[in-house]
């Protein structure tokens, strides 16, 4: 599985541009410790202080922010406050994560706990949250949302969490209804947060709670992506391990979907999964197996579905959203 172009191509690079300088301006303010482990999170920096190779990440949900806004006639640079917030929010999250899942790498290098220890790393992603919230102290209309996305956030990780200690199959198994509403709010959260938060402030408030739920449809409809290239992935694109989902038994819509298939290549799966602890061969007949009982093809046909309801608001709802639309369809055909 590898990535297709670009996302969003342009647009992308038009909002990075107008980004990065804001955001460094925002990490300027903490301790010199703090802001040179903001700057490795960000990409800027090596755990050294030096030059960063640059991955910080595709700013997906600042971009979102400002294509909202652009599309309802506002400008970018009205919704950099929001674009800012949720880029900071979302690397709290991932500082974080990485910390909860013991994940060692992080695009391309070392996760920012393995380089700098895990406490510098918990309050090196306290600050960003902090900063994210206080970009905001400014802007009434937004905050609400922000703060919904909080907390959403916080509930889809921890549903996802809860999974990992349920069976793969039997009675208290994870369905894929469970999973769609983790999904919505462990990544749609914070996408539907950009969106709405992009139109409040890009001057058409009216529109924001239509966008909100617009982002989560996205949300789910990207998780459900980022599932398939936790199995099938690339590790030159993905920087994380091959099977690193399937390795660290995570409940992904593939697996999920395979499993509830009525095939004799789900019974195989289920039995294999149970057993745990599998090696490199049995992760591989895994992932062989998730495939041939329809998983992978059954999580596109779902994330097709909701990134199809996603564009319909857009489509409804802002006419004049070509950037934006071609963003967040990038989101889910960024693999084939």
């Amino acid at each position: 599985m590898n990535l297709s172009h670009p996302l969003g191509g342009g647009a992308m690079n038009r909002c990075r541009e107008l980004l990065e300088p804001a955001l460094k301006e925002a990490v300027s303010v903490l301790h010199p410790w703090g802001a040179g482990m903001a700057g490795f999170a960000l990409g800027w920096s090596d755990a050294d202080g030096g030059p960063g190779d640059g991955e910080g990440g595709k700013a997906v949900r600042p971009a979102v922010a400002m294509l909202s806004a652009e599309a309802v006639g506002g400008t970018a640079e009205s919704a950099l406050p929001a674009a800012v917030a949720v880029e900071l929010v979302h690397a709290f999250s991932l500082v974080h994560d990485d910390i909860i899942d013991h994940d060692e790498w992080r695009r391309h290098r070392e996760a920012l706990w393995k380089a700098y220890g895990v406490g510098p790393a918990l309050l090196a992603g306290d600050a960003l949250l902090a900063l994210a919230v206080g970009q905001l102290a400014a802007r009434p209309e937004a905050i609400p949302y922000l703060s919904a996305a909080l907390v959403e956030l916080v509930q889809g990780q921890t549903a996802d969490m809860a999974f990992e200690n349920r069976p793969w199959s039997g009675p208290d198994e994870v369905t894929v209804e469970e999973y769609a509403d983790m999904a919505a709010g462990k990544t749609g959260g914070l996408l539907g947060a950009a969106a709405a938060m992009g139109v409040a402030l890009g001057g058409a408030p009216e529109l924001a709670d239509r966008l909100w739920g617009m982002g989560r449809d996205l949300g789910v409809a990207f998780q459900i992506v980022d599932d398939m290239l936790g199995i099938w992935g690339d590790p030159e694109v993905t920087g994380k391990p091959v099977y690193s989902d399937l390795r660290r038994e995570k409940k992904t819509m593939p697996v999920l979907a395979a499993l509830s298939a009525d095939v004799p290549a789900a019974g195989e799966l289920a039995a294999l999964l149970a057993a745990g602890h599998l090696d490199e061969s049995g992760l591989r007949r895994a992932a062989d197996l998730v495939e041939e009982a329809g998983g992978r093809d059954a999580a596109r046909s779902l994330a097709d579905r909701y990134m199809s309801s996603a564009l319909d608001v857009v489509d409804r709802h802002l006419p004049d959203a070509g950037d934006l639309r071609a963003v967040c369809d990038s989101l889910v055909n960024r693999v084939h």
